[in-house]
């Protein structure tokens, strides 16, 4: 099974707020996920970036790969 860390949209309508999750590849972006292992909220200024740092080293290092924006909110945040 291919894990990776990706966004799923919990906002409402108009108002997007992400969950960063552990999930299987094959998986819908909104659908079944394994874990939760951070939040975004890109409303705020400056935007809200949060990460259970443990859990997300943890999927990385068993092989997870991060999506392209969960890649650079990483970067943002300075882990992985």
């Amino acid at each position: 099974m291919a894990v990776k860390l990706r966004l799923t949209r919990v906002g409402s309508k108009k108002n997007p707020i992400y969950r960063v999750v552990a999930a299987d590849t094959r998986s819908p972006r909104d659908g079944k996920f394994i874990e939760i292992v951070g939040r975004y909220n890109p409303q705020t200024d400056p935007s809200t970036i949060e990460f259970d740092e443990e859990k997300v080293k943890d999927w990385l290092s068993k092989g997870a790969q991060p999506s392209d924006t969960v890649k650079r909110l990483l970067k943002a945040k300075d882990i992985g």
